[in-house]
């Protein structure tokens, strides 16, 4: 799929708009989630109980972590090719966290819009359906829908 404008947005909903490169979730960056977070569960930031105890073998990335990759992602695949003057995000519908994502994995995005509504002055309330997968694996991360405002 090419470039479009955000006015030509509506004529692919219901479509995959495309699929983000691969993302490492190594613990580094789980680490620093952590930080950022004060979520220091064990599960995510003691690598050597974490293979002894935990069920995945070692340490996962915080679920929340990879939910926040849905906007770099997006933009990546999205917003890069419209060029709007500003996205806003504005919320979350249904979200659910399938399978952990184990350190050292990578993770990509794969999106369809779900959902255009004009709300005036430039402005489009966009809604898409947001596949994370796990590379290597069936079962995706996660699910998630995402709410936006495009201004034009």
């Amino acid at each position: 799929m090419g470039e479009f404008t955000i006015a030509e947005i509506s004529k692919h909903i219901g479509r995959e708009l495309g699929v983000s490169n691969w993302v490492t979730i190594d613990q580094s960056r789980i680490d620093n989630f952590a930080g950022c977070t004060g979520d220091h569960q064990w599960i995510h930031v003691d690598p050597e109980r974490a293979a002894r105890e935990s069920p995945f073998g070692g340490t996962v990335a915080h679920g929340f972590l990879t939910l926040s990759l849905i906007a770099p992602t997006a933009f990546e695949v999205m917003v890069a090719r419209m060029a709007p003057t500003s996205v806003v995000n504005y919320g979350l519908g249904k979200v659910r966290f399938l399978a952990p994502v184990r350190s050292g994995k990578r993770v990509r995005n794969r999106i369809r819009l779900a959902a255009v509504e004009e709300r005036g002055n430039g402005r489009y309330l966009v809604t898409t359906d947001n596949i994370m997968e796990i590379e290597g694996e069936v079962k995706p991360a996660l699910l998630a829908s995402a709410i936006a405002i495009f201004i034009a």
